[in-house]
């Protein structure tokens, strides 16, 4: 049955819900219950009755999301033990008496915020306090460190397939696929994504080149020339970790060793177990996939509760205890996971993204530029709703049904989709990771979005550039041009806010 413009209605609700609620699950849930009453006819029972046993159980039951949710949790005890262990605050601590100049904290800073990769929400928390004493000890400005802080969480976490973020698109990757009738590779799609995932790395990238040729321009220059001015180190208590002793046991006595070794068991058994089958040469099967990463992310953290025992940081009880509530926190995902896969199942069914190209044919609008719209519309529910999950779950349904249909490749589609939900993220003053950021560097909010604005405008639009040349070509090439022109941008903008600054003396 053809639904036409009915089949909009349901990513319409999720959408203006998202943005009025800023609640995904919501979002989500409503917009699945408008689909099954189209399907039922306006009758609310039984599209109640629908709405769970066709698809939420459905969803649930299937092996594949069974496993995604499965691994997911397992990650999220990782990474709250990581968090709760002190293993990374001793690590950058240990890396103090190195680190004397501008360029040195800068650049470690952003290496402490690639090496926590594991978690975005705990890049800010744990980085920004252990390098906030450092940045005011040499007068670099604490917008900066936020800038730092926001560049190398969420833009660092979704370039990896082997962590959460990694794990919930590859999901929602392989519920479009399996809806298209699609013999694709979840995994082989995302990586091929990720030379097309724009954004995140030019905003990785922004970040050693300020460092090294001190490029600052707009708001950041004039905090970085407040900050020259100013003395905080005169009034800095140094920051230790501070922890109740009992019986014996504290965070003062975590090692760096807590963050390294338990990651590199994680890599080794992911490598030992998938290396017969040919990994990562070879096309690896999802579910051999998942199953290897899922025993990583398990032996990790018995040899990070090990350390932790070992070291005397925490008693075995508190351990498992904060082990079991990183599983437990994950339930947010699972549901999200789930409502994602029925709202894509439902639009599949409406034939919501069929709807579209054929409005889109008859406007003539052209393939190549195909990515650079689903990037603009990404970054748009993104930045309204300050969640880019939340945007990867509505516009996954959406770009890759219209990848097929216009003949892109589906790993651009992806990369278009990821980064326009991570640069309107980036922008939002609602983002969770735009106002961690700003706490963990303990600088204020309006401020950060002030100062980190105009290096977001610069990325986002090089990436739309760099999306409409992709489009034409299909090649990594535009990752080229995107960096060139990056450090062209840089330069200019930089010699304009200096004579700006220089004119205004």
């Amino acid at each position: 049955m053809n639904y036409g413009a009915l089949s909009l209605l349901p990513p319409i609700v999720a959408v203006i819900l998202a943005i009025r609620s800023r609640n995904v699950i919501l979002s989500l849930f409503c917009g699945g219950f408008v689909g099954v009453m189209i399907f039922c006819g306006g009758n609310p029972f039984l599209a109640v009755k629908s709405m769970i046993g066709d698809y939420l159980f459905v969803q649930l039951t299937d092996s594949y999301n069974a496993g995604v949710i499965v691994l997911v949790v397992f990650i999220g005890g990782f990474i709250k033990l990581m968090e709760k262990s002190g293993g990374a605050q001793a690590f950058s601590q240990s890396v103090y008496r190195y680190v004397n100049t501008k360029l040195k904290a800068q650049m470690c800073a952003w290496a402490g915020g690639i090496l926590i990769f594991f978690s975005d929400l705990g890049t800010p928390l744990l980085v920004g306090p252990v390098f906030r004493p450092l940045f005011d000890k040499l007068k670099i400005s604490r917008e900066k460190l936020a800038w730092v802080l926001d560049s190398t969480s969420s833009p660092v976490a979704i370039l990896i397939p082997f962590i959460g973020w990694g794990v919930y698109i590859m999901g929602l990757i392989q519920a479009e696929f399996e809806n298209l009738g699609v013999a694709e590779s979840d995994y082989t799609t995302f990586v091929r994504a990720i030379p097309f995932q724009f954004y995140a790395i030019l905003a990785i990238i922004m970040i050693p080149l300020v460092a090294f040729t001190k490029l600052d321009f707009s708001q950041m220059k004039k905090a970085e020339m407040r900050a020259g001015k100013e003395n905080r180190a005169a009034d800095l208590v140094k920051e230790e970790i501070v922890h109740e002793t009992r019986n014996g046991y504290s965070l003062k006595h975590a090692k760096p060793i807590m963050v390294i070794l338990p990651i590199v068991v994680v890599f080794v058994t992911l490598f030992v177990t998938l290396a017969p089958l040919g990994f990562p040469f070879a096309k690896v099967d999802g579910n051999a996939f998942r199953v290897a990463l899922t025993m990583g992310y398990f032996f990790g953290a018995v040899v990070l509760m090990a350390l932790i025992f070992l070291f005397k940081v925490m008693d075995f009880n508190e351990t498992f205890k904060v082990y079991v509530g990183g599983m437990k926190g994950m339930t947010d995902v699972a549901i999200t996971l789930i409502l994602a896969w029925s709202l894509g199942k439902m639009i599949s069914g409406l034939g919501t993204a069929g709807f579209i190209v054929r409005f889109l044919q008859d406007m003539s609008f052209s393939a190549s530029l195909v990515p650079a719209a689903i990037f603009l519309f990404g970054a748009f529910i993104s930045f309204s709703t300050g969640s880019s999950w939340g945007t990867f779950a509505i516009m996954m349904p959406l770009a890759i049904p219209m990848a097929q249909a216009f003949g892109i490749p589906f790993y651009i589609a992806v990369g278009a989709v990821l980064s326009g939900g991570l640069f309107g993220d980036h922008c939002s003053p609602i983002s969770d990771t735009t106002i961690l950021s700003s706490t963990g560097a303990e600088c204020d909010l309006v401020e950060h979005i002030k100062t980190q604005l105009p290096y977001a405008a610069v990325n986002g639009i090089i990436a739309f550039i760099a999306y409409i040349i992709a489009g034409l070509t299909g090649s990594e090439a535009a990752l080229g041009f995107a960096v060139v022109a990056l450090v062209v941008v840089m330069a200019v903008l930089n010699r304009i806010t200096a004579a700006r600054l220089a004119g205004g003396e």
